[in-house]
């Protein structure tokens, strides 16, 4: 795995965690690794057991350059689609980076602009790059946290197992007790034949 795409020095990275679930929120990280970094076990969030993500958050957190995580809710990916609520999210990450900002390099094939700095959407992107899988890790950690929260709130959607991805056992919960604020509206969260009435 590459660390970076160029010889840039604030290169971010960028990834986001929960565009295909069906409640909580969808959650981006933008990573700017820095010269001195270095990490043999970092990879795509997903290829990683949830302890070692835990303990790589810690590493990314305490040897990262620059960090940040954005979040957008429920309500707004119900208002602008979650695809524009996945840009908004790497957006709102990467207006807290407190520094210069070369380039912004994207897991997947589609970004909107963010200012005028240049950007490259590479897809496998967080298999490929560190800066990438690192900015996977923390979105995928920081949303997990949150729905592991949110599930003491309301147990019977088991959230902290499914983190809201439609299982069969989250479905099954939503015809029975109704949605939550935490839904998102405007995905289909029953097949046809359960319907819901909303």
């Amino acid at each position: 795995m590459n660390k970076v795409l160029s010889n840039q020095e604030f290169e971010i990275g960028c990834d986001e965690a929960g565009r295909g679930c069906l409640s909580g929120p969808v959650v981006a990280a933008a990573v700017i690794l820095g010269n001195s970094f270095e990490n043999d076990i970092i990879n795509d969030s997903k290829q990683l057991s949830e302890k070692k993500r835990n303990s790589l958050r810690t590493f990314i957190e305490e040897n990262a350059l620059f960090w940040a995580v954005g979040i957008v809710s429920p309500k707004e990916i119900d208002e602008i689609n979650i695809l524009n609520a996945s840009f908004l999210a790497m957006h709102r990450a990467i207006d807290q980076l407190n520094c210069q900002k070369d380039l912004i390099i994207v897991d997947g094939n589609r970004f909107t602009a963010y200012q005028d700095i240049p950007h490259e959407c590479i897809v496998k992107g967080d298999s490929k790059f560190m800066n990438i899988a690192a900015a996977s890790i923390l979105a995928k950690t920081y949303r997990d946290e949150y729905m592991e929260k949110i599930h003491e709130e309301f147990p019977m959607y088991n959230w902290k197992k499914n983190k809201g991805y439609p299982t069969k056992d989250h479905r099954a919960a939503i015809k029975e007790f109704g949605v939550t604020p935490y839904h998102r509206l405007s995905f289909k969260l029953l097949p046809d034949q359960l319907s819901l009435d909303i």
